[in-house]
């Protein structure tokens, strides 16, 4: 059979892909309450209060705090565990900017760490420790759990806080515990690309109360509120929470009709996640067959939910032309990253907020060399040699069985005549 690329027919028809995400009666219900209500806002405020309750069950944490954005609920959650200006908090070299960046907002100093090759999350091999560490944050990439024994056993050791970057994670579990309630706080995003996805927006969750009330009083411009302040329907703009702020904080609480969408694509989130890990467990089924293919790895005692499904492949054709075959075929197919986080503008130039804030704080560190991204070589082989395949409009968790097999048969097609595709290019 023809290859598209040669021009044959495509096998996906790509005005067939489900998009995310998914707004139904549920999500449309929420808001039309909230707006019937009329109240807009609020930290205790009815939809808000409700899904903080909703999502710490979810994750069996004791708290949930919403934020407007997971940067904002990594930033709070770091602020709120006593990190602050100066300190190394380590990161790994592969995620999205926002983790690094929420190092940066707290006015620390992010540490890169390389990553497992097969995986993409953190190799606690790798971690550089000084003697300014004062966190570990590992990612949960693409919706896996990272292997959390030798973080835990290090942050023990060491006196370390342990913040879990659980922006893709939601419902991804480590030995049977969620995501989420790992370690000694965690962010998740509700960005509309999530698993679950309600435009923007954030959650803090910790089972420790100091943590909780502190984030709390953060995301309150710092003002000194407590948890379990109480919501007047009467006067619902009023309150009685005092305005003087005791310390630096921001307003980065969410708001009703944020909280209402987030609730009901949290009612539905365990339907959606366990059709994703079927699907995903059906096309790697497929890809394992293929020599030179290898599908997305879950390490032993961790779950996924394939928030992205990458693909490593072993370079018998290159990545961008593996690439364009499979789009002809009609796939979704992203790289999303190229690099290590390191080779970024932000982290090669290190002028911060200003005179080099925070790395000004620490010269006795070589950040030129430090930061050199070859001093990361998984994550550079991981990016040459890997794509994702779905998009951000069109993840696989939005995806019925039958799209799922055609991104199975074109990716056979077109990693079968890969030496013709090398040859003819």
């Amino acid at each position: 059979m023809t290859l598209a690329l040669f021009g044959g027919a495509p096998v996906v028809d790509r005005g067939a892909h489900r998009t995310w995400p998914e707004v139904g009666d549920s999500q449309l219900e929420g808001v039309s309450r909230v707006l019937s209500r009329g109240v807009l806002s609020g930290a205790s405020a009815p939809e808000a209060a409700a899904f903080q309750r909703e999502m710490a069950k979810y994750t069996r944490a004791t708290y949930a705090l919403l934020t407007h954005s997971g940067t904002s609920a990594l930033h709070l959650a770091l602020a709120a565990a006593g990190i602050s200006a100066g300190d190394h908090v380590v990161v790994p070299a592969y995620s999205f900017v926002a983790t690094p960046l929420s190092v940066l907002h707290a006015g620390a100093i992010p540490i890169f760490a390389d990553v497992d090759e097969r995986s993409g999350l953190i190799d606690p091999e790798t971690i550089p420790l000084t003697s300014r560490t004062r966190a570990i944050m590992p990612v949960h990439m693409h919706g896996c759990a990272a292997d959390m024994a030798p973080i835990l056993d290090l942050c023990r050791r060491r006196d370390l806080v342990l913040v879990e970057d659980a922006a893709q994670a939601h419902g991804a579990t480590w030995q049977g515990n969620p995501a989420g309630s790992l370690g000694d706080v965690a962010a998740f995003s509700l960005q509309s690309s999530k698993n679950l996805g309600a435009g923007e927006g954030g959650v803090l969750t910790t089972s420790d109360e100091k943590i909780a009330a502190s984030a709390h009083r953060l995301r309150n411009f710092g003002q000194d509120v407590g948890l379990d302040d109480a919501f007047d329907p009467e006067r619902p703009l009023d309150g009685t929470r005092p305005l003087e702020s005791t310390r630096v904080g921001w307003m980065y609480r969410g708001n009703e009709l944020l909280a209402a969408f987030a609730r009901a694509g949290l009612a539905e989130l365990p339907r959606r996640t366990e059709r994703c890990q079927r699907n995903a467990e059906r096309l790697s089924a497929r890809l394992a067959k293929l020599e030179g293919i290898s599908p997305p790895f879950v390490p032993v005692g961790s779950t996924s939910v394939f928030h992205k499904y990458r693909v490593r492949h072993d370079g018998s054709i290159p990545r961008d032309l593996l690439v364009k075959a499979l789009r002809a075929e009609g796939l979704d197919v992203v790289l999303w990253q190229v690099a290590p986080l390191s080779a970024q503008a932000v982290f090669r130039a290190r002028e911060g907020f200003g005179g080099g804030f925070p790395w000004s704080l620490d010269r006795d560190t070589d950040w030129e060399s430090l930061y050199r991204p070859d001093r990361f070589p998984a994550t550079q082989r991981l990016l040459d040699r890997s794509i994702v395949l779905f998009s951000q409009t069109c993840p696989l968790i939005a995806q019925d069985e039958a799209m799922v097999d055609k991104y199975a048969e074109a990716f056979e097609r077109v990693w079968s005549a890969r030496a013709e595709i090398v040859r003819r290019a």
